[in-house]
């Protein structure tokens, strides 16, 4: 508990600074979850290293204009592509290179809501939605049970639980438009979201039960690793990113 309230201070503190301080913050969860991410794979030491060394480029081009002058978000989009592409010429490992992008899009997504007008109500809501469908399906399993989700996968993981995380994660959106007038379209898209959290979850215990490890790390006490903490952001913080700016685009 005491890593879990030190954990959501840290988070919200950077979120609030906003700036320098939260891409610093996502930097570094990011390069220790690319740590964590080339266990996972089973690369060695040197591979390792590698792939941190090609994520820091598109990470530190992510860095607020203060920094770098100018904020290209497809140029380091590209980026993080073309570190992928690095990855597998010079290693031949796929495996190791999908991670660039497993690691680097959700930071790029939270760093281009964060920088938005209205970018501490978009990333708050982006990442405590996911905060809020962990919490609701932990209670709703833990009390009501039932079916498994993915028994194969996450013995753990119940429907009700997936249920209980979506209802939560979706009143938690609409309290966010009362008190922040969180537009309408993000509170009904919460509910996809909430699903894809859980989702992102089952991914990663995927990859760790290939690897045969029950945590992807050790680095956090009482909650293994860092991708452990942050499975259910990888895919949602891209998409949330994509709701909120495509429609400027599109308009």
């Amino acid at each position: 508990m005491i890593a879990s309230v030190a954990m959501i201070a840290v988070a919200m503190l950077a979120l609030v600074l906003g700036g320098i301080a939260f891409w610093l913050l996502t930097v570094v969860v990011a390069l220790f979850m690319m740590a964590e991410w080339a266990d996972l794979t089973g690369v060695d030491a040197r591979a390792k290293r590698m792939g941190q060394f090609a994520l820091s480029v598109p990470l530190a081009v992510m860095a607020p204009a203060s920094l770098v002058l100018e904020v290209h978000d497809f140029f380091s989009l590209g980026l993080l592509f073309g570190a992928a592409f690095f990855l597998v010429i010079v290693t031949g490992k796929r495996q190791l290179a999908l991670g660039t992008l497993y690691c680097g899009l959700p930071v790029l997504a939270l760093v281009a809501l964060r920088r938005h007008e209205d970018g501490l109500v978009y990333a708050l809501w982006a990442m405590a939605l996911v905060w809020a469908t962990d919490i609701g399906a932990f209670f709703a399993g833990r009390t009501i049970g039932g079916p498994k989700l993915a028994p194969r996968i996450s013995p753990a993981k119940t429907w009700s639980g997936l249920i209980g995380g979506v209802t939560l994660a979706t009143l938690f959106a609409a309290a966010m438009h009362g008190a922040y007038d969180l537009p309408w379209r993000l509170v009904a898209a919460t509910p996809l979201l909430a699903v894809l959290a859980q989702m992102g979850d089952l991914y990663e215990s995927a990859l760790k039960r290939r690897a045969g490890v029950k945590d992807s790390g050790h680095i956090l006490p009482g909650h293994g690793g860092v991708m452990d903490r942050l499975d259910g952001v990888v895919p949602t913080a891209p998409v949330a990113a994509l709701l909120v700016i495509l429609p400027q685009f599109l308009s």
